[in-house]
């Protein structure tokens, strides 16, 4: 018998997107209360490679989702949100914009901290342990005051809303609940696998990590900052496959609590609008990966158009 595949899946503007095996989904609620839906392949160079296959080195995979395939869901999004009649999956600006925001992450959360220590350090001599431990400090708050601050906007808590939703449908398929609003609506809003989680290990194990770089020149510091990510990540991700396959072990559980803890802030309850949502895409993707069957027309039409706008 092969293998379950872990599917997974993000938040985006009035929608959710949904990866699989071999394919993406994207669902998202336009203004006038309708479900519009996209799917496509996925880079087989990419997902099916020896890099998606390789432990450590897969982490890789999964940086590319977040920074490459959430940001271009996110943009599509935002797009079908507005009730753009033209929209593209992909373009310049996507690529563009995730430059700009890979440079804006690496200067705020790794080198912006590595700064303050050097700033520190003129005044006051610090041993590298301490040094390291401080900076590792600075950046997990910098993260959690970040992730504090837009939660108080109202566009944000509807985003954290559908990723309430997308736990949801991920749990209910895993269970092997009926993907219908009123028993999804019944599963956990946290998933060990989140990409929140991730987030957070990435900051504690980052902290062991550049320790290992010791005391070097500014400059190179700042370089390994950067150069370490990749590596990070690849170590964030073992972990986070590991501890969601072993998540019932009493050690496991109270080392994954602060992740599962800290989705509180990224998630919300959602409506039953997000939920029918996030299982359309859900079923979008299942029925891409040959795992489902297209669902009669008439019914599917009943089932994604609400009354209401995209924001009600």
């Amino acid at each position: 018998m092969s293998k379950p595949f872990n599917y997974g899946g993000q938040a985006v503007i009035e929608g959710v997107m949904m990866r699989g095996r071999k394919h993406v989904a994207i669902a998202v609620r336009n203004p006038k209360g309708e479900i519009v839906l996209h799917t496509e392949p996925l880079n087989p160079r990419i997902y099916a490679s020896f890099i998606n296959k390789v432990p450590f080195l897969r982490g890789f995979v999964l940086l590319w989702d977040a920074l490459v395939l959430g940001m271009r869901s996110l943009m599509f999004s935002a797009d079908v949100a507005v009730g753009e009649e033209e929209v593209e999956f992909s373009g310049p600006m996507a690529w563009g914009t995730v430059a700009f925001s890979l440079i804006v992450a690496i200067v705020v959360f790794f080198i912006s901290p590595l700064g303050l220590i050097s700033l520190i350090h003129r005044f006051i001599d610090l041993s590298i342990l301490i040094e390291n431990l401080i900076e590792g400090i600075v950046r997990l708050l910098l993260f959690l005051g970040y992730i504090w601050a837009i939660s108080f906007m109202e566009d944000v808590r509807r985003v954290f809303g559908y990723h309430g939703a997308e736990h949801k449908a991920i749990n209910a398929y895993e269970q092997g609940v009926n993907l219908v609003p009123k028993k999804v609506a019944q599963c956990s809003i946290v998933h060990p696998r989140c990409g929140t989680a991730f987030l957070l290990i990435v900051m504690v194990i980052s902290i062991f990590v550049f320790a290992l770089v010791g005391d070097p020149s500014l400059w190179i510091k700042i370089a390994s900052r950067i150069v370490l990510i990749p590596v990070i990540a690849g170590l964030a991700y073992e972990f986070l496959k590991f501890s969601a396959a072993h998540q019932d072990n009493p050690i496991i559980k109270v080392l994954i609590a602060p992740g599962l803890a800290l989705q509180g802030m990224t998630t919300r309850e959602p409506d039953t609008s997000m939920l029918e949502v996030s299982i359309a895409a859900l079923k979008k993707l299942l029925v891409e990966e040959q795992l489902a069957t297209e669902p009669n027309p008439i019914e599917a039409t009943e089932a994604m158009t609400i009354q209401g706008s995209a924001g009600s």
